[in-house]
């Protein structure tokens, strides 16, 4: 049997570094915030024969005064470019002129709009308090859901204590990916859009499930009185679910690395929050949830 309550510390080690360079690095950078929650116009296109440099596109859009343009190479072909909110008239003015850009630098190019999209300001603002909201709400519903559902498993610990550190196994789950993303907008450009918040949502539920799924066979061992101490009983809880635990954990990052490579533009990132986040979340249902019920424990044991 692997003792993984033992070298709690380290692992502990491990998620303190991890979740302090993701608070630095949001601290830093802050999100590269898109066009969901900052309001404009995001153009998705694929020239046909020939890319154009970022230079040749932003010379080509200069007469349309958009101000701070941002214009970003997706694939061998294809180029991101967001504006400030722009018409309709003004939106089909772009694309005549991008084509008629493409076919100057080689015969047989052209512009081809893959998607459009265009959030006013008062929309964007009212997606961020939303999706503010619906992370809040999650998190309270999980805190609760957890103490009721182990109410009467009081001793050693009281069911609150539980739902503590599904908390705190949580916030290391969501703090990672966040981070992450906050380098790379910083350093790729990379933009937070509402998939990004779903996919934090989606990451929430999966660590939830996965830590439930140790904490509730540490109540029926305790219950069963398997083990010869409480630490026992958590150490035995986390083996007889770790193989299954990673199982499926490997399933589904793997499914997510695929979609990452191989997937479109509009949900590689999304794709990739999921995979940070879904490896956060088994290494903390394995190796933080649980081993704070045991430091909590002792801690109580001490103070008595």
């Amino acid at each position: 049997m692997v003792q993984i309550t033992k070298y709690r510390k380290i692992y502990y080690s491990i998620s303190g570094v991890l979740v302090a360079l993701s608070i630095l690095s949001l601290l830093l950078w802050g999100l590269n915030l898109g066009v969901d929650f900052k309001g404009g116009s995001l153009l998705l296109g694929e020239f046909k024969t020939e890319q154009l440099s970022k230079e040749d596109i932003s010379n080509a859009l200069a007469k349309y005064k958009l101000g701070d343009i941002t214009i970003q190479s997706s694939g061998d072909k294809g180029v991101f470019i967001r504006t400030k909110e722009i018409s309709e008239k003004v939106h089909q003015e772009i694309l005549v002129t991008l084509n008629e850009a493409a076919q100057k630098k080689s015969e047989g190019n052209g512009f081809l709009q893959k998607s459009y999209e265009s959030v006013g300001p008062s929309v964007s603002a009212e997606l961020s308090k939303k999706a503010v909201n619906a992370i809040i709400f999650v998190l309270v519903a999980v805190v609760l859901f957890v103490a009721f559902a182990f109410r009467r498993v009081s001793y050693p610990l009281a069911s609150w204590r539980y739902g503590f550190a599904t908390l705190v196994a949580l916030f290391h789950d969501v703090i990672i990916p966040v981070g992450v993303f906050a380098f790379l907008g910083n350093f790729y450009d990379i933009e937070i859009s509402s998939a990004f918040i779903a996919a934090i949502l989606t990451v929430l539920g999966y660590s939830v499930n996965d830590t439930i799924v140790v904490f509730d066979r540490v109540r029926e061992n305790l219950m069963r009185h398997i083990g010869k101490d409480f630490e026992d009983t958590v150490n035995i809880s986390i083996n007889q679910t770790f193989v299954r635990s990673l199982n499926t954990s490997l399933t589904v990052i793997l499914v997510l690395v695929a979609i990452f490579m191989f997937g479109g533009e509009s949900i590689k990132y999304f794709a990739l929050a999921l995979a940070i986040g879904v490896t956060a979340g088994t290494y903390s249902s394995i190796f933080i949830g649980s081993n704070l019920l045991v430091t909590m424990e002792k801690k109580l044991k001490k103070d008595n």
